[in-house]
């Protein structure tokens, strides 16, 4: 599997491992020394740090020592073809199990690379035989497709290797799985040692509660695609990859299918080079797209799930999360594969459009997943729900509509404080918008010279108009349709009032004198 830095590639023999690889190795055997044959041992190491090499090295040796096979398993073929060239590269002849492998010379090999649901396969037809096999290691074990698998692996030392410890299925927890969880270095420490880049984040505060959860626990294809094609979302993705990214090589994630066609056509329009990936691609056409994007400097790559692992392109410059997850470990995977270091890359952008970071904090932030291991239902409860992030967003004005109000020093209104404030005072909550009200017209007010200018910025204030109604919405517990709708509409009429009544009087005590 590709979770190698530049340096780590180079490193293929099993002589010349980092400090904290050898630390790993040595820790994972003395717990193999020290268990009971059937131990189930899981090993965390963020992406890019070398779980392959360690791995491979960790075969290498056990087949030194011991008079007893290995058997790897993966859960894409991709990753079974990277793996295996990983461990002959490591002096480890193995086979490859897959839907074509023949396996008459099975005798002849000590090491067996396979694909979780083939191997299931094979298994199930006794083709395979796996009565010596005294190690098996389970990469990504997160997936929890592995476990099916474990019932014929009884009397095997079983090592799961992942950059998250956390079960794709809340249902099925990985401390029901593994006896034992050894972490490995953190994402802070490999940045500092230049294993990898660091990532700037540029996340903006995106509506959300259109989405709904699927069975899964994670947002549903279907209602992302319902938002994120929507016009004001393509353009909100345009606009940020202009300011954070534009002439850099980018890497897009979206959550269907639709969505990534749509993300597309937009770049295209645009004059943008960009290229369109997912699960129904060949593998030729699979091939010459990444051929494509990795020659490219400024490539623009809008892809489906199918990049998240097993992709290992260190020239990438920016990550564009234009989907919301509430998986930590697809939010991992997606930042990772930005985070490979070259040459004098040492740092890389995101770009998050579904309130991930507010979600999950920064990308290497210090968790414990020890804790996360032994109580994930703790830790998942833990996360902040949609509503609950947005209620916490400061709404800024977009810099163009910003520019049209630069004579006001602040141009934002707190509703929620400006409610608690009417409350501890015993007074109407109508107060609060006849407030939002006053403040708007006074920006409008200290940036034009007669009431028709006011006026003109007030319809500019729409969507911050609508932001408050919301906010207040919330404040006092209602939020049917046709009372936003009304709100909305009384609002504005009573602004453009304020604004004729009181223009002329507020204008010279702003300005110090009368309007010409």
């Amino acid at each position: 599997m590709s979770e190698l830095t530049t340096e780590l590639q180079e490193t293929k023999t099993g002589k010349d491992l980092y400090s904290y690889q050898k630390g790993a190795i040595n820790k994972i055997f003395k717990s193999f020394e020290d268990a009971r044959e059937d131990y189930h041992l899981l090993y965390q190491l963020p992406t890019g740090g070398g779980k392959t090499v360690i791995f491979s090295e960790i075969v290498r040796q056990y087949l030194k020592h011991h008079n007893r096979k290995v058997l790897v398993m993966t859960h894409r073929i991709e990753l079974c073809k990277q793996t295996s060239n990983m461990l002959t590269g490591f002096g480890v002849d193995n086979k490859v199990v897959d839907s074509k492998a023949n396996l008459d010379d099975q005798d002849k090999y000590s090491c067996f690379v396979a694909m979780v649901e083939t191997l299931n396969n094979r298994l199930n037809e006794d083709k395979l035989d796996i009565s010596d096999i005294g190690l098996v290691i389970i990469d990504e074990a997160h997936y929890n497709s592995f476990t099916k698998l474990f019932k014929f692996f009884e009397k095997s030392f079983i090592l799961g290797v992942t950059a998250t410890p956390l079960s794709s299925n809340s249902k099925l927890p990985m401390k029901d799985n593994y006896d034992e969880l050894i972490v490995g270095e953190t994402i802070e420490s490999l940045i500092e040692n230049e294993f990898l880049a660091r990532a700037e984040v540029f996340a903006y505060n995106m509506g959300l509660t259109s989405l709904e959860v699927g069975s899964n626990g994670d947002y549903t294809v279907k209602s992302s695609e319902d938002l994120y094609t929507n016009s004001n979302m393509l353009s909100q993705l345009l606009q940020s990859y202009e300011k954070h990214s534009k002439g850099k090589k980018t890497l897009i994630f979206n959550n269907g299918i639709n969505t990534s066609l749509h993300v597309y056509d937009t770049f295209r329009s645009a004059g943008y080079p960009i290229a369109h990936l997912d699960n129904t691609a060949t593998k030729k056409q699979r091939k010459q797209i990444l051929k494509w994007f990795k020659e490219t400097p400024d490539a623009i790559l809008t892809s489906v799930s199918i990049l998240t692992t097993g992709f290992d392109e260190p020239t990438v410059d920016t990550i564009i999360l234009n989907r919301a997850t509430k998986s930590l470990t697809l939010y991992y995977q997606m930042i990772g594969r930005g985070s490979r270091i070259l040459n004098n890359k040492s740092k890389f952008n995101v770009i998050d459009l579904g309130n991930n970071y507010h979600r999950f904090g920064p990308w290497g932030a210090d968790l414990d997943w020890q804790k996360i291991f032994n109580s994930p239902d703790y830790y998942m409860d833990k996360l902040l729900n949609d509503e609950e992030i947005e209620s916490k967003f400061r709404h800024e004005m977009p810099e163009e509509l910003r520019a049209e109000f630069a004579n006001s020093e602040e141009v934002y209104f707190d509703i929620k404080e400006t409610y608690k404030d009417s409350v501890r005072k015993g007074e109407s909550s109508k107060v609060v918008l006849e407030r939002s009200i006053a403040q708007h017209a006074k920006i409008c007010i200290e940036n034009s010279e007669d009431v028709y200018d006011a006026i003109a910025l007030a319809k500019m204030l729409g969507e911050d108009i609508d932001h408050r109604i919301q906010s207040y919405a919330k404040c006092i517990s209602r939020s049917t349709h046709n009372f936003l709708s009304w709100l909305k509409d009384d609002y504005r009429k009573k602004l453009n009032a304020y604004l004729r009544e009181n223009f002329d009087t507020k204008f010279e005590e702003i300005h110090g004198r009368p309007p010409e």
